[in-house]
């Protein structure tokens, strides 16, 4: 066996390094640099945690060059309103630069009409980050602090952090000043060569510090070059709103020599403060979830063990008839739910959602999906969710042949349908709203219709494909026979109403995940990145065995109180911590956000009903099929005469 891995392996490396010539993984294969090299500097897009709305580079009059090119871009980035284009930054490999002005106008500076003011200071209080690329590496600002030590160690050493990209500009008071000086730090890996051979370099860091200088401070030459006022006498380059205002957008290039390797050039972006506080919030979660699963798991089991007993006996066949009890409903539990054609369709989306997470979350914590390969992971979630639309099909035709279901091909339709319908039409809606905003957040029309048609080209024909084989297979067996006539349901108590139902069973789901919860929102909503892919992959695990047992015991209590309408209700109960993250998303914008305007809030709110009504989906479909397993081994254990 090893000797056949080896034989795999082999084989691999050779076709990888047959292709390599035409074919590698963007942001995966190092560039090597030669001194004078060019190395260009792209901008991204400009984004506010405040608005939500991104906007490309070239939205505010900053210095184009002659000729401006877009990047290609995959179906990620367009959803993330990233538009890569050039700059007319001239950076070369390790070659300084003191002062240069960015325009080729060194006597005549750039003029900005009083719309260009007014758009660039509501840039600036909106809080505007601008984010540019070198070499596939996003630039990030130092920020340097003390941490709460000793005074005398305080002196010693300050801690540092990243923020990513850097701000447009500040205010002070009612006054705007842009950062119109950049001061790019770059930092490059010297490569071991052979003596006779030139050095090569790769960049490895890429940061910046941006500053603000008036105009009469910055002293510009016919050549292009300036030089930068003391620190302590300049004053910032005011931008009032109310008339043109006059400036030079200058920058300047410094190289440093480092020591950190190209593989692990990512890492002071991805550094974070809090990793222990991570450890112990998932070690915590995995102690709660298991040690609650092993008791819940003993009760049932031991509870079972004596019911199934007492049912199987003999003798006293007429005491256990007059008692209450699971099996009175034996008759009926069975018996179809209304709606099956829905019920079955909602649970063929949700096993569409849960095998697309799996794999995205198991290959990105493979590290195939790291933020090197921009709109990697956006892109593979919409091509599995597409894909595993047969996976969809196939449970919900067997699900729905089983509920004696026969319109097969109305229900396959509904499968691929009535969820990515909901999800286009919100998104569609927004859609709108970002478009009249003019922010590159919109999804071109381009993008929509190539959208539609994987859909219908696509998840479509998959879905009827799965459903026609799940229909034709063998419906699920269910262990015993549904009498002619419905049995009376007895009264419940108002603890087993579904709505204190989605209360009790949310709760221990949610508790186990609400710290990654946390990480997510701010990946998502506050321009973070997120990576921590092996700690996500072991809360999903928490997550799916924290809803079956829930399910199992929700669905235990259901039938002991003769309630024998299950099917719809363990679908609606299991998703219960759908609710919780709905409570904690608002919980999030109110304490954690700084959004005020209508269209960024609607954008919030609309984004977040689409992750709970995901949510609601996966995790109800989780305790559906765990409660649907658990109720068929029960009745498969008594014998009924």
């Amino acid at each position: 066996f090893s000797f056949l891995q080896e034989r795999l392996r082999y084989v691999l490396v050779l076709l990888l390094l047959h292709s390599t010539d035409s074919f590698y993984v963007p942001g995966v294969a190092p560039i090597n640099f030669h001194r004078n090299d060019p190395v260009e500097i792209k901008a991204v897009k400009l984004t506010s945690s405040r608005t939500q709305l991104p906007y490309e580079y070239y939205s505010l009059p900053f210095c184009q060059p002659s000729k401006i090119t877009y990047k290609a871009e995959n179906l990620g980035e367009v959803l993330r309103g990233d538009r890569i284009v050039n700059t007319p930054f001239q950076v070369s490999m390790n070659v300084e630069k003191k002062c240069e002005v960015l325009c080729n106008f060194p006597n005549k500076p750039v003029t900005l009409t009083v719309e260009q003011s007014k758009l660039i200071a509501e840039r600036i209080r909106e809080d505007y980050y601008v984010h540019l690329i070198a070499d596939n590496l996003p630039v990030a600002t130092r920020l340097e602090f003390y941490s709460n030590r000793e005074e005398e160690e305080k002196k010693k050493e300050k801690d540092v952090q990243f923020e990513h990209g850097y701000r447009l500009g500040f205010m002070d008071g009612n006054k705007f000043y842009l950062h119109n000086h950049l001061s790019f730090i770059l930092y490059y890996h010297r490569e071991d060569v052979e003596e006779s051979q030139e050095h090569t370099y790769r960049v490895v860091r890429f940061e910046v510090i941006p500053q603000s200088i008036k105009l009469e401070d910055l002293k510009a030459d016919e050549k292009s070059m300036c030089t930068l006022p003391e620190a302590t006498g300049s004053a910032p380059q005011e931008i009032d709103p109310t008339k043109e205002n006059q400036l030079l957008f200058t920058y300047s290039v410094h190289w440093e020599e480092s020591d950190i390797k190209w593989a692990s050039r990512w890492d002071t972006y991805l550094t974070m403060s809090d990793v222990q506080i991570h450890w112990f919030s998932i070690i915590n979660s995995v102690v709660v979830v298991f040690f609650l699963s092993g008791i819940l798991s003993m009760i049932i089991i031991r509870t079972l063990r004596k019911d199934i007993a007492n049912y199987n006996k003999e003798d006293d066949i007429e005491d256990t008839m007059e008692e209450s009890g699971w099996k009175l409903v034996h008759g009926d539990v069975f018996r179809p739910p209304q709606y099956p054609m829905i019920l079955s369709s909602l649970l063929g989306s949700g096993i569409q959602l849960f095998c697309m997470i799996l794999i995205v979350i198991f290959v990105a914590m493979l590290g195939m999906l790291s933020p090197s390969s921009r709109g990697a992971l956006m892109t593979t979630a919409c091509f599995l969710f597409m894909f595993m639309g047969v996976f969809g099909g196939f449970f919900a035709g067997r699900l729905y042949r089983t509920l004696k279901g026969h319109r097969w091909k109305k229900g396959a339709f509904c499968t691929a349908t009535l969820y990515p319908g909901v999800v286009f039409g919100i998104c569609f809606v927004l859609n709108c709203f970002i478009w009249g905003k003019h922010s590159s957040g919109a999804v071109p029309f381009p993008t929509m219709v190539a959208l539609l048609c994987m859909w219908f080209g696509i998840s479509l024909p998959l879905v009827y494909l799965g459903y026609y084989f799940g229909f034709r297979k063998q419906p699920y067996d269910n262990p015993v026979r549904t009498n002619q006539i419905p049995r009376q349901i007895p009264e419940q108590r108002w603890y087993m109403n579904k709505f204190v139902g989605i209360l009790m069973a949310g709760i221990l789901p949610f508790g186990a995940m609400f710290i990654e919860l946390f990480f997510i929102f701010s990946a998502i909503w506050e321009n973070q990145f997120y990576y921590l892919f092996g700690f996500l992959f072991l809360v999903f695990i928490i997550l799916v065995v924290s809803c079956s047992q829930i399910s199992i015991v929700m669905v235990y209590f259901q039938l002991c109180a003769e309630d024998y309408r299950w099917w719809w209700r363990t679908f609606l109960v299991s998703g219960g911590s759908a609710f919780y993250v709905l409570i904690y998303a608002v919980f999030y914008f109110v304490n954690k956000l700084d959004i005020v305007e209508f269209i960024p809030s609607l954008l919030y709110f609309g984004y977040t009903a689409l992750m709970v009504l995901s949510f609601w989906l996966l995790t109800g479909t989780i305790g559906f099929y765990a409660a649907y397993m658990f109720v068929r081994k029960i009745y498969a254990a008594v014998k009924i005469d």
